[in-house]
């Protein structure tokens, strides 16, 4: 069995991706975005956390996290939001029956991917990347043409807060898109 290992810092900003199991597109519906919400809310109040930056696609997510000073336990907070996500997905009973036995032994169920990917940031250059890969996505994978069109993403508040110009990225009625014209970001910005 693969030895996994993370990087846990205690208040580190972490990027993380999630994937539904088989990729089933199940954020294509606003309910199931909104029970995703529920989870988050529910998540932060257990064990807090600040959400930087975010992107849901239909099959995927992107976050990055702050975590408290004192604390580095960022899978917790993972774990718990997709067990309250299931849970209100499918209610208690989460067992399939068409389910791998590794699944059912593990208590797993259709939902989710078993792992995520993880990457602490460690500059406000790795920051700068990764807001605009979170923020650029849905252009990337062909769901819109520039990012102010994607309804479930955080870059309005990095707009708002002055981090990106609203064109950034924009190919409406067949601009180029600029990625360039960001201003200074870090990691405090989005708060």
């Amino acid at each position: 069995m693969p030895n996994y290992r993370r990087v846990h810092i205690a208040g580190s900003t972490v990027f993380l991706t999630w994937v539904t199991y088989r990729r089933v597109p199940l954020f294509n519906q606003p309910d199931n975005i909104q029970l995703l919400r529920q989870a988050i809310r529910k998540t932060q109040d257990e064990a807090p956390f600040q959400i930087a930056a975010a992107v849901v696609l239909p099959e995927h997510l992107h976050f990055i996290w702050t975590l408290p000073t004192n604390d580095s336990n960022y899978s917790k907070r993972v774990r718990r939001i997709k067990v309250l996500f299931t849970k209100a997905l499918r209610g208690q009973n989460t067992q399939l029956e068409n389910l791998s036995s590794s699944r059912r032994k593990h208590r797993e169920s259709d939902v989710w991917q078993r792992r995520f990917w993880e990457h602490t940031l460690r500059s406000e250059a790795e920051l700068s990347h990764y807001l605009d890969y979170v923020h650029y996505n849905p252009v990337k994978h062909g769901w819109v043409s520039c990012p102010h069109q994607w309804p479930y993403s955080s870059f309005d508040k990095w707009v708002r807060a002055g981090a990106y110009h609203p064109d950034w990225g924009c190919r409406c009625k067949g601009a180029k898109a600029t990625l360039g014209n960001r201003l200074d970001i870090t990691l405090n910005a989005g708060e």
